[in-house]
């Protein structure tokens, strides 16, 4: 496995990769100890690309077996292979071709449960951020969309259940007792949403209609015996699925969409396209013992996990620092449908609470960072409540400034722009300044810098003459990396509310941007007067 080098990333460092993998195929031939890994990778030089760019791969930890380009092996001094790197030193003029690669990994020696790895007799996967390289060779950065095709081979006894991303596409059985399964996933996605299991599983069946009209076979997988306590997800995952369309217009894309819930796996649960892979601890509920929360959180994170389907998957990151573009994103996502569920004054309640309690103090700690970091040693730290949570609410406060319907529509054009892409920040925001007309320079603060705004506010009434005044100071506290911060674009909704409990009309007001209930702070001070304020 490799080990920390200390090299620190930066995201001004980033550069588009010298090669692309459009396609890849894979085969597994399934063994606890030594299971075979071919790789069949189609390889595009980009343009502009010199012929003599070496190909550099990702590895982790690999045994290499045998490798060739076009169907010819190559010999020792064409490549260089390490456990950790592959480079291909002189690769074909030509701008495309083929690579073989062929590796071998031990599933059940894994135990960083990263990758390929066995655990209950269960062959399970996680490769978010960097686990794919511990499978095979590759391009192991989430800008690399490809096209994947699986064929998984395995004892039949041992593994009777065979499942990749995708829709299913031939399966039969093979002599001494084994058997196959193919699975085609027809949208490009990064390596970091591959995902196989296989082993002998129970299975909750249903399926889902969508606003088009297709069919989708659904599955819950689950340690055989524990399928009763399945009921609620999959309760969970069909109200997702229709509150998607309703809220955003997304319709599942796939013929199946299938969930395995294990006892093993080092996440809360990770959105691989089409087969998502939970701990079971978020799946399963015993009515006679869970409680309110229990259901809750199965409810939310199932939503967060489907809903990244297009926040996530179909559009992706182009790299880690654009991590809260995927995460902050859906985690809104998934908060608006548990408001829309349950009670959406408790919900908000609840997720206040957490940032108090949670975010807070990070963004005032020495680990404090921006949601977008702009530099890390070990991505897999940047997992944070800080990423998440706050940003959820940054796309909550373009919502307050846009209102719901430019929101909606800015929402619309992100998915149309972005779809089958990998992302920035940048790309984000700029569908919203482009379908409202606004300038969100100093509001994107909110994704570049650390730390938690203060807002002093006070009031005054002058009632002979009917104006009502508002002093309102913001604050940036200094943290750790930066000493010095700058004025945020912070969106305060507000309202007036007379003696009697009802809202007080004004008739002008000075002193900042008021519209649609939403004073804009901007500056350092505002003087915000009310006209027209008799009470």
């Amino acid at each position: 496995m490799r080990t920390d080098t200390g090299h620190v990333f930066k995201l001004e460092d980033y550069r588009a990769s010298d090669y692309l993998i459009p396609a890849t195929s894979l085969d597994f031939r399934l063994s606890p100890d030594a299971t075979h890994v071919t790789a069949l990778l189609t390889i595009e030089r980009r343009e502009g690309v010199a012929a003599s760019a070496p190909l550099v791969l990702d590895g982790d930890g690999l045994t290499l077996l045998g490798v060739a380009i076009d169907g010819q092996a190559l010999s020792a001094s064409d490549y260089e292979a390490t456990p950790d790197r592959l480079t291909i030193l002189k690769p074909p003029a030509t701008r495309r071709f083929e690579l073989r690669l062929e590796t071998e990994i031990a599933p059940s020696r894994n135990e960083a449960l990263m990758g390929l790895y066995r655990s209950n007799n269960v062959y399970c996967t996680q490769c978010e951020a960097e686990g794919f390289r511990r499978i095979t060779y590759f391009l192991d950065r989430p800008d690399i969309l490809s096209v994947y095709t699986v064929r998984i081979e395995a004892p039949h006894n041992e593994a009777p259940l065979l499942l990749s991303n995708g829709n299913p596409v031939e399966r039969g059985a093979l002599a001494n007792g084994r058997h196959y399964a193919i699975w085609h996933d027809p949208f490009p996605k990064p390596s970091y949403l591959f995902a196989l299991v296989a082993g002998a599983l129970g299975k909750v069946a249903g399926s889902f209609t969508t606003m088009s009209g297709r069919e989708v076979e659904l599955g819950i997988y689950v340690e055989p015996g524990k399928e009763r306590l399945a009921g609620y997800a999959m309760d969970a995952l069909k109200r997702s699925m229709k509150w998607d369309e309703d809220a955003f217009g997304r319709e599942y894309d796939l013929d199946v969409f299938n969930i395995v819930a294990v006892s093993d796996f080092n996440m809360g649960a990770m959105e691989n396209k089409g087969l998502n892979v939970f701990n079971d601890k978020y799946v399963l509920a015993d009515e006679e013992t869970a409680t309110d929360a229990d259901f809750a959180n199965i409810e939310a994170i199932i939503a967060h996990e489907y809903f990244h389907n297009w926040t996530g998957n179909r559009i992706t990151c182009r790299d880690w620092f654009q991590l809260c573009l995927k995460e902050g994103l859906t985690v809104y996502r998934d908060h608006e449908f548990s408001a829309d569920q349950r009670s959406r004054a408790v919900k908000r309640i609840a997720e206040v609470r957490t940032l108090r309690s949670h975010q807070f103090p990070e963004d005032q700690g020495p680990l404090a960072h921006p949601v977008r970091p702009r530099r890390y040693r070990e991505i897999n730290n940047f997992y944070t409540a800080t990423v998440y949570e706050k940003g959820s609410e940054v796309v909550r406060m373009i919502r307050t400034i846009l209102g719901p319907q430019t929101f909606r529509a800015g929402m619309d054009l992100y998915f149309e722009r972005h779809d089958g892409e990998a992302a920035t920040i940048e790309d984000f925001l700029k569908v919203f300044e482009d379908v409202s007309g606004r300038d969100l320079a100093q509001f994107a603060l909110w994704y570049h810098q650390a730390g938690t705004p203060n807002l002093t506010v006070s009031s005054a009434h002058n009632a002979a003459a009917k104006e009502f005044t508002l002093e309102i100071e913001q604050s940036v506290p200094p943290t750790p990396s930066e000493s010095r911060k700058r004025l945020m674009h912070i969106p305060l909704a507000f309202g007036l509310v007379g003696a009697d409990g009802k809202p007080v009309a004004w008739d002008s007001v000075e002193g900042a941007t008021v519209d649609d209930g939403v004073i804009h702070i901007r500056k350092r001070r505002h003087t915000v007067r009310f006209s027209g304020i008799s009470e």
